[in-house]
């Protein structure tokens, strides 16, 4: 009965390409970075990074459409390589760290166009939470033992839009923040195929 079973099983696997394609990635914050750059005074460009990031990406290849990624970013680990300027952006006239410890994304859908990917979803800072698009391409490959994946991204997102309105004016801080991730994923040893959000 048992060797029955088995057949069984192995005969929905090699039918539903579904059923073996898809596999979760935990991103690696130690070779992943968000970055973002910003105008200053209308002239320089201020890059800075968060440090602390995690997420997971589910993968089904066979269906991108099927395929979601959920990140999260801790807002206190900003870092622009200036102390004084790191701890304003962390204060209530930014980024209100104390009262909003994280950003969140959280995909709808993706979708492929022609040869991109775009992830839509929602990003969350402070206490607004909007629908973007994250234009992306990706990589996977076998590496020391375990599957990998490799995600870069950007996208724009208006600043005054989440609630971040120190100089309304513009001419200190651009209110145009572009943002660029890094990601690097290793996939779940027990990461099961078709696992819900």
């Amino acid at each position: 009965m048992r060797k029955h079973i088995v057949v069984a099983v192995l005969a929905v696997a090699l039918l539903v390409p579904g059923a073996i394609a898809a596999e979760e990635f935990k991103i690696d914050p130690a070779h992943s970075s968000a970055n973002f750059a910003v105008k200053h005074l209308l002239v320089s460009t201020v890059r800075g990074r968060f440090a602390d990031l995690s997420g997971t990406i589910h993968l089904d290849e066979n269906d991108i459409a099927k395929s979601w990624v959920t990140a999260v970013v801790k807002a206190a680990s900003i870092n622009t390589d200036n102390d004084r300027r790191d701890n304003h952006l962390r204060s209530a006239d930014f980024f209100d760290v104390a009262k909003y410890p994280e950003i969140r994304f959280q995909s709808t859908r993706i979708e492929k166009r022609g040869e991109q990917y775009v992830a839509i979803g929602n990003l969350t800072i402070k206490d607004v939470t909007k629908q973007i698009e994250v234009p992306f391409t990706f990589v996977t490959a076998d590496a020391r033992g375990k599957k990998r994946m490799g995600v870069e991204a950007a996208t724009k997102i208006d600043r005054y839009d989440y609630h971040i309105e120190y100089d309304k004016t513009g001419t200190t801080v651009g209110k145009e923040v572009k943002i660029e991730l890094n990601l690097a994923a290793a996939a779940e040893p027990s990461a099961a195929a078709g696992a819900g959000k």
